[in-house]
């Protein structure tokens, strides 16, 4: 039945390429027949997709750094037994990876190629100018008469989460160059790459961390896998990241009963009304948010080194705070002798958070509604001399001086605006996304000295105050561009109102595009039953798009007492 299934995927795949219509759905039927024939389909998932049904491996830790591990690691294997001399190469595309042969080795590689897939479900496309080409199962005699002339084909090997909510497959996949050599000369490359268009047809060997490899990792993050190349790739290369980057998160669980008294009291001893908005419900909504967003990280950002959580003497339930890679910060830690405490002000939290022991040079604000929608490298933040990048919105900062009736952030924007325009005679009219903040803490130093009047005032404001600075989010991005230490950059994002009469189509939009280098989910005052409804919405969208699980959330009790 299975040699049936090849033969029809054989006669197929060509015809469906040409015709499209019935013979692309007879196309998609014999290519799920072959699979379900072919292989043990007990531990795998059939999943549809733009190309047909591929055959998806479920994994806890599906993430795309995973994904792209399984792919480089099953070629490297299979060229090691097959006696296939081969070299990873630094390429240009961090998602994916890379292996060179030589030319002299093409026929032996794809014949073990072709024996794994007998194996497991592999799939095989022709990279080429236009791009990658539709995958084909691996065991299709089609596929390979369709590569024979490539000298790039790509290696896929399609894995899922357990809920088949995210699947992961074409763009992590292995990319196998043949390397061309002429009698006595060097090898070729077929295409470009970060270092080395040609190496010498013999040499040594040695190994690399993965990080040499891909931006999707950091050699300050452990735990990095060696990987074999030559010494020609060996290096760090001028446009290489080479300083960590932790990320930052402000929290506060609003169904704390404690903080909501402490809350209460703070705002029965103001002297004068806080800006509007500062003290309403949505300001300290809890919606899990930080959960996922902690998790878009590890799913989309594994370069980041730690992930600092400033609370209110917090911890969310769910948070293993004995993990490496997290840390606890305390108000009372951040503030010292400077401020008010407690704060319910985030304009004055975020004015220390440079003050933070241990926190790296260079580090990424996050509120906990801001999310990574796609794989990111450090490159998207930071320029490899350490440069920070800012993105502009299209909103403007409302003309005129701060006043009471302002919102806060307004009147945060008019306040920087005067700072700027005092120092450097510039005229800023523009807001900043709300996006991830890319920060240097030696420019927050210096700003907290310059500015020292402004910025000590909001960090003593317990709500926030017409006369508050914006630091991270907004005055530092000026400032830092004013002094030749950031530049302008562009980020894809996405906003979406709670709020908003279509925010269930604009989410369910966001979750099918996943096309967004970070979004925002923000949510605004409303009715009980309202912010029911929204919560209820928000959750269901969150674990659709982050279904991984983090290494630092504790297990639910439900997985705990199944281990026990």
């Amino acid at each position: 039945m299975a040699a049936l299934s090849r033969r029809s995927v054989d006669l197929l795949l060509p015809r469906a390429r040409r015709a499209g219509g019935p013979a692309d759905r007879w196309a998609r039927s014999a290519v799920r027949w072959h699979l379900t024939s072919r292989y043990d389909t007990t531990e795998l998932r059939l999943v549809p997709t733009v190309h047909g049904p591929v055959l998806a491996r479920p994994m806890v830790e599906a993430t795309p750094l995973a994904a792209r591990r399984l792919a480089l690691e099953t070629v490297l294997t299979v060229l090691r037994d097959a006696g296939v001399e081969h070299f990873c190469v630094r390429g240009y595309d961090d998602k994916g990876s890379a292996v060179a042969i030589g030319s002299g080795g093409r026929r032996e590689a794809w014949a073990a190629l072709r024996r794994e897939a007998l194996r497991r479900p592999l799939f095989v496309a022709a990279v080429t100018e236009q791009g990658l080409q539709t995958p084909m199962p691996a065991t299709s005699n089609h596929a390979w008469r369709t590569l024979a002339g490539h000298r790039v084909i790509r290696l896929i090997q399609y894995v899922c989460d357990p809920s088949g909510s995210l699947l992961l497959g074409e763009p992590h996949g292995c990319d196998l160059e043949v390397w061309s050599r002429t009698p006595q000369g060097p090898l070729h490359a077929p295409r470009p790459n970060r270092v080395a268009d040609r190496v010498p047809a013999t040499g040594p060997s040695l190994t690399l961390d993965e990080s040499a490899f891909t931006r999707m990792t950091s050699a300050h993050v452990p735990g990095q896998p060696q990987r074999p190349t030559r010494p020609e790739f060996a290096g760090t290369l001028l446009d290489d990241i080479t300083f960590p980057v932790d990320v930052v998160y402000t929290w506060v669980d609003d169904n704390d009963p404690a903080w909501r008294a402490r809350r209460d009291v703070a705002l029965g001893a103001q002297d004068r009304p806080p800006t509007a908005q500062a003290a309403g419900e949505s300001r300290f909504a809890n919606h899990d948010e930080l959960r996922y967003s902690m998790r878009s990280l590890h799913l989309y950002a594994p370069w980041v080194r730690r992930i600092w959580l400033v609370t209110d003497d917090q911890v969310p339930a769910w948070l293993d705070t004995c993990h490496d890679r997290v840390r606890v910060v305390s108000h009372k830690e951040l503030f010292g002798d400077h401020g008010r405490l407690p704060t319910f002000n985030s304009h004055a939290i975020e004015s220390r958070l440079h003050h933070i022991d241990g926190l790296s040079e260079q580090f990424v604000y996050f509120n906990d509604d801001v999310f990574v929608g796609r794989p990111i490298n450090t490159l998207k933040f930071f320029q490899p001399n350490g440069l920070s990048k800012l993105f502009p919105s299209r909103g403007k900062v409302d003309p005129g001086p701060a006043d009471a009736a302002d919102l806060a952030p307004t009147a945060a924007g008019k306040n920087n605006r005067a700072l700027i325009a005092r120092d450097f005679g510039r005229h800023l009219t523009y807001k900043m996304k709300h996006v991830p903040h890319a920060l240097r803490r030696d420019v927050l130093t210096e700003m907290s000295e310059r500015y020292a009047q402004e910025l000590e005032r909001t960090a003593g404001n317990r709500f926030r105050d017409p006369t508050d600075v914006s630091l991270v989010s907004s005055a530092y991005h000026y400032y830092a561009l004013a002094t030749g230490r950031a530049v302008i950059d562009r980020i894809t994002s996405t906003y979406v109102s709670l709020a908003a009469p279509d925010a269930k189509r604009q989410l369910a939009q966001v979750l099918a595009r996943r096309d967004r280098d970070v979004f925002c989910v923000n949510d605004e005052d409303g009715t009980s039953e309202q912010r029911q409804g929204r919560d209820r919405l928000l959750h269901d969208f969150l674990t659709a798009y982050f279904p991984v699980a983090a290494p630092w959330e504790l297990p639910e009790p439900s997985a705990a007492r199944q281990d026990g």
